[in-house]
């Protein structure tokens, strides 16, 4: 049996084509190792490949393709649907295949929340009658039909019905695809067909496809038998629009709740949903973020584990079911006064439900761990669930969540680690209190989502970029992170020393070396609550403010991978090098007057050292900011120790360059800002001028292709990790190759109304947006529509104007119909 393949796909010089498929012919070695087999270039429309099979394969073949590009990337086709079965009643095969772009629009429909809710209909029976021997099988993707329509097919020749628009050939759905199987022999060739939309309950043809006419140029052979995988039906595949709200799960406090919302409260605002015709709910992260056990552990982005969920969403009269309903009676008095307060208090709640999820375990704990379906829980999740409640046993025995003072097992090892959470060892029922915590938790948790499934709404969930630092995920594979950074965000208007996140950064490197497994474990677990979620910050992918453990300040940092500049460029351009004048903070007597004032000579001798021409440096125990914090921790009333505090911060980071360790002194990053030193303000006009040049270049030109490349060697892979609708938050200091990325991996951008991602424009046009988009007024981050207008009254008044088109002064207040002007304008973009 040969096969011939041929994929319709215009390449660029450089460019090479792979097939990868599930049989040895198409590069399959093992069930973790596919071999791409290279194709062969045939024209300006066609690549090509034929194989013959040693043996016919029981099992349908499976495959998809690969583009390498000339500078070596790899794109895959998006996709893992295209499968043919092989047949003993033919001696050869020809497949035409079309490239399916990840960033096609229509792939979006394609994702678990499109075909499992939004888009799902039954079963379609009908179609044509298949002819005793066939020829040839057409197959189209139509994702956007109505619940009567199906795809049909007319052409040339009789095999086509002549054009029939009374009686054209209607196809069947099978799978993704519409399929028809056809006899075409004793038809001239080549032969032209399009394909249209069929109303199966009135009999009729809707339309044809838009477009040329299809041609077909394989001409019927005996024993050989042809199928086009014709790609996407040519019609608007834009027309789809759907609206939703964002919240946290702890905003939606009911009378039911213990003092903040849960996840059973997620089924009132369902209902809401429904009613207002919405079709998606978006939440802030809800991974277990317990560190401290303070209110400072309510940040959702600062999760222990990646894995687990957070116990304050637990439902506690749900937790004690039926059996035991006087349980929570106990709990109602406590219960009204939580939810009469006007914010959440964290620590209450979590002290409340904790003392009595404990209680309900002791009492539970034998029929639980003999449950059939928490044994199927615990099988199905045991990979992070044991070390996770380890991890928390561990942390509340130690009294900390820094392993790194653990008295035992600040190190992980599975074996030891096993021992400890083994049925037999005395702290056995203090770690499977976590497995009971959780178990009832997914439970919720899903039915839930269940119940938005069933009134046709999904889910979409946030996926923080990065996990705590003493996180149990960190604890268990510190190879993955880089313990030593932070991850911040540079500079802006609204942070003028940056962020400083203190999250480790990634070892994209490490992770590369597994394709990225705990990523797929993480979407993975994703997948089994949400249909859609949030990458937050995708910016991270393709590169990371990353700021050294020794400092705190987010000003402090450069991005993360990064080309720097080479001691080189300075010759190259005649610049002056001086490597302590650019990468040491710049102090002379008069910086020193510039910070102190006429406490100069009191903290000169405190602080300072003199260098030589009349220079100073900082002295040890305070020349990095996380020294200069932990020496001021406990000095907070004596007004000049406050100055010096600051100043000394402030000092630290009057540098123009950060050398890049192990480089050699041959290669820097420039500190961001750099113009607003001091230090770069006591050079000459000439030397700033040169050295403006250069930031200009690093900051804004030479990293494009280098970040997009990065962001190429993870994404993709990951997107095709899972079937959950991917959405970007693209926001922050955006590099230009980022929208790039988004329409090629088909990944949905953010858009948001008052932060534009034109620095020309004060507000974004949400009539611009582009179609795979989620436009939004504002985010979590941010005031409401009504808070947002009575603060800032001359952005307003441009708002009012140049936006709503509106004449004279614009409202004090955010009246009615001022808001349902801003949601129609959302409401109608394209997105």
């Amino acid at each position: 049996m040969k096969i011939h393949f041929y994929l319709r796909f215009s390449t660029k010089q450089g460019q090479d084509l792979f097939i990868c498929g599930n049989i040895p012919e198409l590069g399959f070695q093992n069930k973790m190792t596919t071999q791409p087999v290279l194709m062969s270039y045939k024209n300006q429309d066609f690549w090509e490949l034929t194989v013959e099979l040693a043996s016919l394969p029981v099992d349908p073949v499976q495959y998809y393709y690969q583009l390498r590009t000339e500078d070596g990337n790899i794109i895959h086709e998006w996709g893992y649907d295209r499968e043919i079965q092989i047949s003993p009643r033919h001696d050869a095969m020809q497949i035409f295949d079309t490239w399916n772009h990840a960033g096609e629009y229509e792939n979006a429909f394609y994702t678990a929340p499109f075909q499992e809710i939004l888009l799902s209909s039954p079963p379609r029976k009908g179609g044509t009658k298949t002819p005793k021997t066939c020829t040839h099988i057409f197959k189209i993707k139509a994702p956007l039909l109505h619940g009567n329509e199906a795809v049909c097919i007319s052409g040339s020749g009789p095999a086509f019905g002549d054009w029939s628009m009374e009686n054209p050939l209607v196809l069947k759905k099978e799978g993704n695809w519409w399929a028809i199987e056809l006899n075409i022999s004793g038809n001239s060739f080549p032969l032209y067909y399009k394909y249209g939309v069929y109303d199966v309950k009135h009999k009729s043809l809707v339309q044809f496809e838009n477009g040329p006419n299809r041609t077909l140029l394989a001409d019927a052979r005996e024993g050989r038998l042809s199928i086009l995988h014709d790609g996407f039906i040519h019609l608007p595949n834009s027309t789809w629009k759907g609206a939703g709200v964002s919240i946290p799960v702890f905003s939606l406090r009911s009378k039911d709740s213990l003092g903040t919302g849960e996840f059973s409260d997620i089924r009132l605002l369902v209902d809401w949903a429904h009613k207002t015709g919405f079709k998606l709910i978006q939440i802030l992260p809800v991974n277990d973020t317990s560190a401290t056990g303070t209110w400072m552990d309510s940040y959702p982005y600062g999760a222990i584990s990646a894995f687990a969920l957070h116990p304050l969403y637990l439902n506690l009269e749900e937790m004690a079911g039926k059996k035991h309903p006087a349980f929570f009676k106990k709990l109602k008095k406590i219960q009204k006064q939580l939810n009469e307060m006007p914010d959440v208090d964290y620590e209450s709640v979590m002290q409340i439900k904790a003392e009595a999820s404990k209680e309900l375990f002791d009492t539970e704990k034998e029929s639980f761990l003999e449950d059939p379906d928490f044994k199927i829980f615990f099988e199905n999740n045991k990979s992070w669930l044991v070390p996770y409640a380890a991890f928390c046993y561990l942390k509340e025995s130690n009294g900390t969540v820094d392993f790194r003072k653990w008295k035992t097992n600040g190190k992980y090892a599975k074996l030891s680690v096993d021992r400890l959470a083994a049925p037999s060892s005395k702290q056995y029922d203090q770690i499977a209190y976590y497995y009971f915590v959780q178990y009832h938790l997914y439970r919720q948790l899903k039915k839930s989502v269940h119940y938005a499934h069933e009134n046709g709404i999904i889910i979409k969930g946030d996926i923080p970029i990065g996990v705590y630092r003493y996180s149990c995920d960190a604890w268990v594979s510190p190879e993955l992170y880089h313990m030593d950074m932070q991850a911040g965000a540079p500079p802006d208007p609204f942070a003028v020393k940056g962020q400083n996140w203190g999250f480790p950064t990634y070892n994209w490197e490490r992770m590369a070396k597994d394709s990225f497994q705990w990523w797929k474990n993480r979407f993975a677990q994703m997948a089994i609550y949400f249909d859609a979620f949030r990458i937050d910050h995708i910016l991270g992918f393709f590169r990371i403010w990353s700021i050294p453990i020794a400092q705190t300040e987010g000003i402090m940092g450069h991005f993360e991978h990064a080309i720097p500049v080479h001691r080189v460029e300075f010759d190259e351009r005649n610049i002056y090098f001086d490597k302590d004048r650019y990468t040491k903070p710049f102090i002379n007597e008069a910086v020193l007057w510039e910070f102190f004032g006429p406490d100069t000579e009191t903290v000169k001798s405190l602080y300072f050292e003199e260098s030589g021409q009349g220079k100073f440096n900082i002295k040890e125990f305070v020349n990095t900011q996380r020294k200069v914090t932990d020496y001021f921790e406990d000095k907070t009333t004596n007004p000049l120790d406050i100055r010096s505090r600051e100043a000394l911060m402030n000092l630290i980071s009057n540098v123009i360059l950060f050398e890049v360790e192990e480089s050699e002194g041959k290669q820097f990053h420039f500190r961001f800002a750099m113009e607003s030193t001091s230090s770069f303000r006591y050079l000459d006009w000439h030397l700033q001028n040169q050295l403006r040049d250069l930031y200009t270049n690093y900051f804004y030109r030479r990293q494009d292709a280098f970040w997009k490349k990065e962001a190429m060697k993870k994404l993709p892979l990951l997107k095709r990790s899972t079937n959950m609708l991917v959405c970007g938050e693209d926001l922050g200091m955006v590099p230009s190759c980022v929208p790039d990325v988004m329409k090629q991996t088909g990944i949905l951008s953010l858009e948001i109304q008052r932060m534009p991602k034109d620095i020309s424009r004060e507000f974004f046009n949400p009539a611009t947006a582009p179609y795979l988009s989620v436009v939004t007024p504002s985010t979590h981050d941010m005031s409401t529509i009504r808070g947002w207008w009575e603060e800032d009254r001359s952005k307003t008044q441009k708002f009012f104007n140049e936006e709503l088109g509106q004449w004279g002064d614009a409202p004090y207040f955010c009246d009615a119909w001022i808001n349902k002007a801003i949601v129609q304008q959302h409401l109608h973009s394209p997105a």
